[in-house]
Order: C-alpha cells, then structure tokens, then sequence
C-alpha cells in the first residue's frame, strides 16, 4: 500500500515541529486580526510593532531548532 507524501512528512520529527511552527504562525495572524475586530480602537501600531517583533524572534528561535535538531540527526548516520 503507497503511503501518501504528506503522512510520511509529518510521522518524522522535523516534519512534524515545521507543521507546528506552520500552525502557530496561522493561529498567531488569526489571533491578530481578532483583536483588530474586537479592540474598540484598533491596534496601535507600537503595540502591533512589539507583538510583531517578539513572535518573529520567537519564531525565529523555534526554527533555528528545529533546523539543528535536524542536522544532529544527519551526524547519527
């Protein structure tokens, strides 16, 4: 039975940490757009600037991980 490309992908590790950090980024942007519709006054953008900022290094620091978990692995061979 052909295993579909997308199921193999994510039973691995790396595969599986990139589609969480893919998930975080749309629940992020998601989230941002919510409290642009509820906030009375709308998002600053200082406030939107530093919420921007933070999750990219965050984001940055999550993938950068990712990524050296993925290359320890290639050493293990």
């Amino acid at each position: 039975m052909k295993r579909h490309p997308m199921r193999e992908y994510l039973e691995s590790d790396t595969g599986f940490y990139y589609a969480v950090g893919v998930f975080t980024i749309l629940v992020f942007i998601l989230a941002l757009a919510v409290l642009a519709m509820v906030t009375p006054g709308g998002i600053g953008a200082t406030e939107l600037g530093g919420l921007v900022v933070g999750f990219f290094l965050f984001m940055l620091v999550f993938f950068v991980s990712v990524t050296v978990h993925r290359l320890e692995g290639r050493n293990e061979l």
